[in-house]
């Protein structure tokens, strides 16, 4: 019996299990998912420190002239004591003297003829000091297990020292098509055969999420060489095919999948495009069937798939976002099933494409996000709010825009 989308994604995150971890070296974790919480060793800053060139003083320091007694660079390690009248140089992210209560910056100082320097009026107390802690504390959480490590979160590991980090393994993915019409890109094609646009599709959108994943060559519609390569694949984590799931005479996947043993978990979405999907699972391995169609494939694999990938990755972040924006132009539909519309959102409208068919390719390399409608929803009116959810998200236009909130 076909679900509702938000069943089938329920489905998925309850039975989706993550696999085991492993130890990285820090320069080699970017992209990686936590597998433990991260707490800070010591604290940020270690000891309070000049955030700028200039003379650490003593706030509320009356005199005419203050006598420069030393000069501190990053780095030093020198114990200094300040008294009334007197001043140290120091330069920035150097440690202060004990008694420094201020730290004016070098341009606001004028430096007398004897070498001494008059401090400016409008001193504030503890100006132009970094403190202990201030940053990070001592046994502060700093990332979360599940989290994924980018460049943010490289940068806090590195602050604390720590140069191996445990993550969870990467997923094995094996994707593989159905369909004796079906050919490598690089093989020649009779005018009744069509290429295989599926399988590199998802291997390169598998790679882009985060796992390690293996090039299955397209099956043809036997039943005996279906089950070879599904044997050949139980030793991933999860196997992604796409065609073979429909009612047809020649549909030989499921019958392959379920004469090895195959857990069906859901069989059918009430959705478009995309309905015959299907996901369960043979022991340890998760199998996710789409539909040949190829933006059928993909847009299901977006809204499912990604799901799926996230649970094995150990990734805390297994639910859909979305941006509010407003539809670029009236949009008419037939209701029954949630559909899946592609489209480009330009930071302010979603655009829908123009082109919607299952079995084309062409579509998404002008899209880069999508939105669905509720099984209500007959039309949209110009300027109404949708929800966008992301499919390619780098989010640089080609187009220069005033990027300044005023």
């Amino acid at each position: 019996m076909a679900l509702i989308p938000f069943d089938a994604l329920e489905i998925i995150v309850k039975n989706t299990k993550v696999k085991t971890t492993q130890i990285v070296s820090l320069e080699n974790s970017l992209g990686r998912v936590l597998a433990n919480d991260i707490y800070a060793n010591f604290s940020l800053p270690r000891f309070a420190n000049s955030a700028m060139d200039g003379y650490a003083i003593i706030y509320g320091d009356n005199s005419d002239e203050l006598k420069v007694i030393d000069k501190i660079f990053a780095g030093d390690d020198k114990t200094i004591s300040l008294e009334i009248g007197l001043c140290v140089k120091i330069m920035t992210g150097a440690r202060i003297p004990s008694e420094c209560s201020a730290v004016v910056p070098q341009e606001d100082i004028e430096i007398l003829k004897n070498g001494n320097i008059k401090l400016p009026k409008n001193i504030k107390k503890f100006q132009n000091i970094r403190f202990i802690g201030e940053d990070i504390r001592q046994d502060e959480l700093l990332i979360s297990k599940g989290e994924e490590l980018d460049f943010s979160k490289i940068s806090i590991l590195s602050s604390m020292g720590m140069h191996h980090i445990e993550v969870f393994k990467n997923p094995k993915v094996i994707v593989f098509a159905s369909g004796d019409e079906l050919k490598q890109y690089y093989e020649s094609i009779e005018p009744h055969q069509i290429y295989n646009s599926n399988t590199p599709t998802l291997v390169a959108r598998v790679k882009e999420l985060g796992c390690d994943v293996t090039f299955s060559k397209t099956s043809n519609d036997s039943l005996e060489t279906l089950k070879n390569i599904i044997k050949d694949s139980l030793k991933s984590d999860f196997i992604i095919t796409t065609g073979g799931v429909s009612v047809g005479e020649a549909d030989f996947t499921k019958e392959a999948f379920n004469q090895l043993g195959f857990e069906c978990l859901f069989d059918g979405i009430i959705i478009k495009p995309g309905k015959p999907t299907v996901f369960g699972k043979i022991g340890d391995t998760f199998i996710l069937n789409l539909p040949g169609n190829p933006l059928a494939a993909s847009l299901i694999f977006e809204l499912f798939g990604k799901i799926v990938v996230q649970k094995l990755r150990g990734s805390k972040n297994i639910n859909h976002n979305y941006i509010l924006a407003k539809i670029s132009t009236e949009l008419k539909n037939k209701a029954g099933r949630v559909t899946l519309i592609p489209g480009f959102f330009d930071g302010e409208y979603f655009i829908p494409s123009s082109k919607t068919s299952p079995g084309m390719v062409s579509v998404l390399a002008s899209c880069n996000s999508f939105i669905a409608l509720d099984t209500d929803v007959e039309i949209l009116n110009k300027d109404s709010l949708v929800k966008v959810l992301p499919i390619n998200w780098n989010f640089i236009s080609e187009n220069n825009k005033d990027f300044l909130t005023k």
